[in-house]
C-alpha cells in the first residue's frame, strides 16, 4: 500500500486538494485560543489577521457577514478565543482558520504592558507639563530619526520644502519596527546629545500600523531617554488615533509626521508677507510722527520769531564772565600755594626724623645688651646641669651594671608579675628569671638553688 502511494504522480492541485479534504474531514469544529496581530480589512470588509501565542501562528479570516455577530471590532493585540474550522486556501496552499465567532478576552497582553508602564511612568513624572521642555519658534536644525524609506519621511520632507523657511533638516537612518528598533533609537538619541548638543529639535517620525508595529515607540527605555534627553523632541508616531508611551514622555505630541512638520517648522512665505506688511506700517507711522514734529517746530519758530541777536547778546555775557571767573581762580589758587608753602615749612622744623632715628639706637644697644645676657645665662645654665648630671651618673645603676653585675627579676607565669631577687631563698627550681645587664636582658628558668 505504501508503494502504491509512493509510485502514484499528484498533480499540484489534487494534491492540495486531498490534503483540503483530509483537514476539512479532520477538523470540522475547533477552538483557538491566541492574540490577533497584522489585522487588515481590505474593501470587501473581510477581517484577515494572524493569530499567534508564544510557540506558533495561524492564518485566519472572519468573513465579513460573521463580524455583525461580534461583542465588538477585532483590534491588534487582543486575547481572542476563535471558533470556526481549518480549512486550506488552495491558490496559495496557506491552510487557515475560517473564524464562526469570537470570545473576547481582553486587550491583550501588549495593550496590558502599555497600561502598565504608562501608569508607572505617569508616576514618576515623566508625562509632568512642567518637565517638559519649550520648542525654539524658529528652529535652525531639526534631525530626523526614521526609516530613509518610510512614507513618513517623504510627508514630512514635503510640508518642509513647502515652508520656505531656512531650517537644515538631517536625517538619522534608524530602525522604527521590530525588537532592536527601540535600543537602536536609544543610542542615536544619546551619540546625538553628545555629538551634536545644540540641535535645535528631534524627531522621531513613523507612519501608522499596529500596536506591535509601533511596538518599539513603547519601551521603556526609549522613554526614559526621551525624558533625559538634553534636546527637545518631538513624537509624531503614527496616525492620529495612534498613542504610544513615546507620545507622553515627548516635548511635544503630533498626531501624524505631516502635522508635526506644520507645527513646528515656520511658514516662511506667510512670515515674509508678515515682515512686509510690518514695515510698510511702520515706514508710514515714522514718516507720519516726523511729519507731525516737523510742523510743530515750523509753528513754534513762526511764534518766536529770530532768536540770534538774544543769542549773541547771552554769548558775550558769558564769555566776559568765563574770564573774570578764571582770573578769581588763579588768585584763590596762589594764596593757597602760600599757606601750604608756610606749613611745609613749619613741618619739616618740627621734623620727628631725629627723634625717631635716636630711638632707633638706644634700641638697638638695648637689643644688644639683652643678647649678651642672654648667652651668659644659657652659658651658666649648661654648666650647672653638666655638674648635676656627672653627680646623677655616679650614683646611677647603669653605672654599677656598666661595671659587670646586673638585675634579676623573678616572673610570675600566671600574672606576669616581676619580683626583684635580693637572695637565693627567694627561688625554687623551673622559677622564671629576667636578668637585665647594662645592655640587653635575658629570660631563664632555676635548675639548682644553693644558699650561702
Amino acid at each position: 500500500m505504501i508503494n502504491q502511494e509512493a509510485d502514484q504522480m499528484y498533480s499540484v492541485t489534487s494534491l492540495t486538494r486531498k490534503l483540503k479534504n483530509l483537514v476539512e474531514m479532520k477538523f470540522r469544529f475547533v477552538k483557538v485560543e491566541g492574540e490577533i496581530s497584522n489585522l487588515k480589512r481590505p474593501f470587501s470588509g473581510h477581517s484577515y489577521f494572524t493569530l499567534k501565542d508564544d510557540g506558533a501562528q495561524l492564518k485566519g479570516v472572519l468573513f465579513k457577514g460573521q463580524s455583525r455577530y461580534l461583542e465588538k471590532p477585532l483590534e491588534d493585540g487582543q486575547q481572542v478565543i476563535c471558533h470556526g474550522r481549518i480549512s486550506v486556501y488552495e491558490p496559495r496552499g496557506d491552510y487557515q482558520l475560517v473564524v464562526d465567532s469570537v470570545d473576547f478576552q481582553g486587550s491583550g497582553m501588549l495593550q496590558l504592558q502599555f497600561e502598565k508602564l504608562k501608569k508607572q511612568l505617569q508616576g514618576e513624572g515623566l508625562f509632568a507639563q512642567e518637565r517638559k521642555r519649550s520648542l525654539p519658534r524658529f528652529p535652525r536644525e531639526i534631525v530626523l530619526f526614521t526609516s530613509p524609506s518610510g512614507a513618513a519621511v517623504h510627508d514630512f520632507l514635503k510640508i518642509w520644502r513647502k515652508r520656505h523657511f531656512p531650517t537644515a533638516v538631517s536625517i538619522y537612518p534608524v530602525p522604527v519596527q521590530g525588537k532592536e528598533a527601540a535600543a537602536a533609537i536609544v543610542k542615536a538619541l544619546d551619540i546625538l546629545n553628545v555629538v551634536r548638543p545644540h540641535t535645535d529639535i528631534v524627531v522621531l517620525c513613523r507612519g501608522g500600523g499596529s500596536l506591535e508595529d509601533l511596538w518599539p515607540f513603547n519601551e521603556e527605555i526609549l522613554a526614559r531617554a526621551i525624558a533625559q534627553s538634553t534636546i527637545p523632541v518631538v513624537s509624531a508616531i503614527g496616525h492620529e488615533v495612534d498613542f504610544t508611551i513615546s507620545d507622553f514622555c515627548a516635548d511635544l505630541r503630533a498626531p501624524t509626521p505631516t502635522a508635526a512638520a506644520e507645527m513646528i517648522i515656520p511658514d516662511g512665505i506667510a512670515l515674509q508677507e508678515t515682515v512686509g506688511r510690518m514695515r510698510r506700517i511702520l515706514t508710514r507711522t515714522v514718516f507720519g510722527i516726523l511729519e507731525d514734529y516737523q510742523y510743530r517746530i515750523n509753528q513754534n519758530r513762526r511764534l518766536l520769531g529770530d532768536m540770534d541777536f538774544l543769542f549773541t547778546n547771552y554769548s558775550l555775557r558769558l564769555d566776559h564772565a568765563s574770564l573774570k571767573l578764571v582770573t578769581l581762580i588763579k588768585k584763590v589758587i596762589s594764596n593757597r600755594s602760600a599757606i601750604c608753602d608756610e606749613f611745609y615749612a613749619k613741618l619739616h622744623h618740627n621734623s620727628p626724623v631725629a627723634k625717631v632715628q635716636l630711638q632707633e639706637q638706644h634700641l638697638h644697644f638695648a637689643a644688644a645688651k639683652l643678647s649678651y645676657l642672654f648667652r651668659t645665662l644659657v652659658a651658666d645654665k649648661e654648666a650647672a646641669l653638666g655638674r648635676q648630671a656627672s653627680l646623677l651618673d655616679a650614683v646611677s645603676p647603669l653605672a654599677t651594671m656598666s661595671r659587670g653585675y646586673s638585675i634579676t627579676n623573678k616572673i610570675d607565669t600566671k600574672s606576669g608579675k616581676k619580683t626583684l631577687i635580693r637572695n637565693s631563698g627567694q627561688l625554687k627550681i623551673d622559677d622564671r628569671l629576667e636578668i637585665r645587664f647594662h645592655r640587653g636582658k635575658v629570660e631563664c628558668g632555676v635548675t639548682h638553688v644553693t644558699e650561702e
